[in-house]
């Protein structure tokens, strides 16, 4: 799961899928439940199945042990779990899924899929489109909450991770056909406007004739009113005045304010923009109206108390209370977070609720879910059941010297400034790799602004989720740029590779979807295309467990099983050419899908 959760995804009741709909390893499940039941049918056992790792199957039943524990002295006629095993493969259905099973050791099942329906099922995708190869999960409904960025304060290296990360987890589970609801939770509320507007009125009393030219630089704006603020008393009671004054609805600030956030917002839009995310706003001051009636109903139930002038829930296993509000009675983070949960819960129905932060804030969310629990809004993790959350933790992004990313000057790296330069460092090497190798008369400029802007962009966001998201990882344009290795780009000029070759073949592709049939005689072919099948139960582990390297590693081993099929099975003037074009097909078609999934722009020629 996740680093903090309150139930598992993976144990949680879930409707059997249909006949030939889910995953391999789902449908694998199936037919082994079906098994057990006529094996051990006073037993009650969920199937256990993996993939196989060693040279005897394509997939394991490790169930045999287990069962074997609860049945031996019960006057069971099986003398040992390799007769558990034996019985289980016995049992599995005839079908046209598994071409045999065999049981080696403590009853561990080896189940080997048949060759005809492996190249049967690669060639309904290519008929049907890679959205039959949807996996089935067990939610209909999600909220994400991902990016989140404050109000007035720019976009930088640290809200990358965020919004890419909780990026591609929406388009997961959006490809598994759930409703996703995409939130960006801005912080568009608190102390920081009273200084920003106090600032505003006093440099541009004109400031509403004006309009945004009265801010000009967020950014330096911003600056500008927090150095006022640090070093002038009165100023500083001034802003503390404004805070009070917008929260109690006074217009003037209310516009203020309102104009503030439009002049940020269309900061972030740019970014977003450029990263393909989409997102709707839903930011604190959206869910303060609820704050009050939400802690009114924890106070109901005598979760809330007082505590040194402030109003707290203490939590069982922290030795420092929540603080939901403030000795001035001001709301804060928990207030807001929790006002937001109830609204997720009983307004957006949503079954599971995801948060998207730095691994700093694990305490706080496991503090603000422990506190829902206790208000009996998510069940005890303890039963497995929806609805959930979860908190998903990702390291900080780190400089060369180990420290937290920053420019010369010290500042925090603008998200805008780094997207462009990847993207002009990738034009700068496609420009000289064309001109000696004498292609660039054969690309256009808008080409190459589109393939530079396609590798630049992706090589930032891939560099980012290959990597297990809990770890720092350190920033390199060299290393994310670099055609060598685990990298968007390599991974690119692999899948350009493969759109060449069928381009060289002359024939016609899309004829051959319904006119040609795969075979997969050959060992090398048949890896890949077993490979290629599992792509659906890629996506739902990756869900699952909410770790977008798991789909980077596949995409990654997909293109070396690629590359070692063609090392060996000769594509273009074989005897087989029909054949094995299609799985080039099917290779690249899946290459697409996860590039689609990491939000990364495939290119056709490189």
């Amino acid at each position: 799961m996740g680093d903090e959760t309150s139930t598992s995804a993976s144990g949680s009741a879930q409707e059997p899928a249909a006949p030939g709909a889910g995953s391999v390893k789902q449908q694998i499940s199936n037919l082994v439940a079906l098994s057990l039941r006529a094996t051990v049918p006073e037993v009650d056992v969920e199937p256990i199945v993996e993939v196989c790792t060693g040279k005897f199957g394509d997939y394991q039943c490790n169930n045999a042990m287990g069962l074997w524990s609860k049945v031996k002295g019960s006057g069971t006629s099986f003398k040992n779990p390799n007769a558990i095993g034996q019985a289980i493969a016995k049992n599995l259905p005839a079908c046209d899924v598994i071409e045999s099973a065999s049981v080696a050791g403590p009853g561990f099942v080896n189940i080997v899929l048949s060759k005809s329906w492996v190249a049967k099922r690669i060639q309904d995708m290519l008929v049907n489109g890679i959205t039959t190869w949807a996996s089935i999960l067990p939610v209909k409904r999600v909220v994400l909450d991902f990016s989140s960025p404050n109000i007035a304060k720019e976009m930088h290296v640290g809200h990358l991770r965020s919004t890419i990360i909780g990026d591609t987890l929406a388009r997961m589970f959006e490809f598994s056909n759930v409703e996703v609801l995409r939130r960006n939770h801005v912080g568009d509320w608190g102390t920081q406007f009273g200084m920003l507007i106090e600032f505003l009125f006093e440099k541009f009393p004109n400031w509403e004739e004006l309009g945004s030219q009265a801010i000009g630089d967020l950014q330096v704006f911003y600056k500008a009113s927090k150095q006022r603020f640090d070093e002038d008393a009165e100023f500083k009671d001034r802003a503390q005045q404004a805070v009070v004054r917008l929260q109690g609805g006074e217009e003037k600030y209310r516009a203020a304010w309102k104009k503030i956030c439009e002049i940020s917002r269309n900061e972030f839009d740019q970014v977003y923009k450029l990263l393909d995310v989409q997102l709707e706003e839903k930011g604190e001051s959206f869910y303060n109206p609820y704050i009050p009636q939400v802690l009114e109903k924890l106070s109901s139930q005598g979760l809330i108390e007082e505590s040194e002038g402030a109003r707290v829930i203490f939590i069982q296993g922290h030795q420092i209370p929540l603080i939901v509000v403030k000795r001035d009675g001001g709301f804060n983070y928990a207030s807001t977070d929790l006002a937001a949960l109830w609204y997720r819960l009983n307004v957006e129905k949503a079954e599971w609720i995801i948060y998207v932060t730095d691994v700093g804030q694990q305490q706080h969310f496991d503090m603000f879910f422990k506190a829902a629990r206790m208000a009996g809004w998510l069940p005890d993790p303890k039963e497995k059941k929806f609805p959930k959350t979860s908190h998903v933790g990702f390291g900080l992004v780190l400089g060369a010297d180990g420290k937290r990313f920053r420019t010369r000057s010290t500042e925090v790296v603008r998200l805008g400034d780094l997207l462009d330069e990847a993207k002009s460092r990738s034009k700068s090497e496609l420009l000289q790799r064309l001109t000696e190798n004498g292609k660039i008369v054969d690309w256009t400029d808008e080409e190459l602004e589109q393939t530079s802007k396609a590798v630049g962009y992706g090589a930032v966001k891939y560099a980012d989720l290959k990597n297990n998201r809990l770890t720092n990882y350190t920033f390199s344009f060299d290393q994310m740029l670099s055609d060598k290795g685990n990298t968007a780009v390599y991974l690119q000029y692999a899948h350009a590779r493969i759109c060449s070759i069928i381009r060289k073949s002359n024939m016609d592709v899309e004829e051959l979807k319904v006119s040609g049939n795969i075979s997969l005689a050959h060992p090398d072919e048949r890896v890949l295309g077993l490979y290629l099948i599992r792509y659906a139960e890629i996506v739902e582990e990756a869900c699952t467990n909410l770790l977008p390297s798991v789909l980077c590693e596949y995409l990654y081993n997909l293109s070396e099983m690629f590359t070692r099929f063609y090392t060996n099975c000769q594509v273009v003037g074989s005897p087989e050419e029909p054949s094995r074009l299609l799985l080039c097909e099917a290779t690249a078609v899946v290459m697409r899908q996860c590039f689609q999934l990491l939000g990364i722009t495939p290119v056709y020629k490189l």
